[in-house]
């Protein structure tokens, strides 16, 4: 099953300023072409024509490059909204890590979380929390210190860990639960 890790916008050659080359645009959307061939990323044409929040940030039309690699993971943000269906309704453990953007040992942490997403992939579900975002969750479970991760199994908290730990804390909080 393919993932969608990024996207990134490659606006049309008439979306710069006459300023700019048009041998340097072209030679820099044959770039990302020749990344798309080599390193499992497919380009996707867009036409958008009716979502102003849509059009302002890919221009009136343009291409994407999505990432098809079969080993990517991605750890995806939970709102309040998607709360209960995602984590307290999986079926599998939930790792949920409880972060801010101004949080330098939030950044650290970051990575490790990504790569456990990638190492128990099928057996374990890797979410993130802003707290700036969603403080109704963060409260609830009494978050008071970031970054802290919690273990979720059949929608009830069973372990916690508080601070920029190594992975092997995390990968021995994770076994306890399969």
């Amino acid at each position: 099953m393919a993932a969608v890790l990024e996207t990134l916008t490659v606006p049309r050659a008439s979306a710069f300023p006459a300023a700019y080359s048009s041998s340097i645009i072209s030679s820099a959307r044959r770039s990302f072409v020749n990344l798309s061939k080599s390193k499992g990323f497919q380009i996707q044409s867009v036409s958008v024509s009716g979502s102003v929040s849509l059009r302002s940030k890919l221009g009136r039309r343009g291409s994407r490059i999505v990432c098809q690699a079969q080993e990517a993971v991605q750890v995806l943000p939970v709102t309040d909204a998607t709360w209960q269906s995602l984590v307290l309704e999986s079926d599998l453990p939930v790792m949920v890590e409880f972060w801010a953007p101004w949080c330098g040992p939030c950044r650290m942490i970051h990575p490790v979380i990504d790569e456990l997403a990638k190492e128990y992939t099928g057996k374990l579900t890797c979410y993130k929390v802003n707290t700036d975002e969603s403080p109704t969750i963060a409260s609830r479970y009494g978050i008071r210190s970031i970054p802290t991760v919690i273990i979720f199994k059949d929608g009830e908290k069973k372990d916690a860990v508080i601070g920029a730990v190594p992975k092997s804390t995390l990968s021995t909080c994770i076994e306890k639960f399969f």
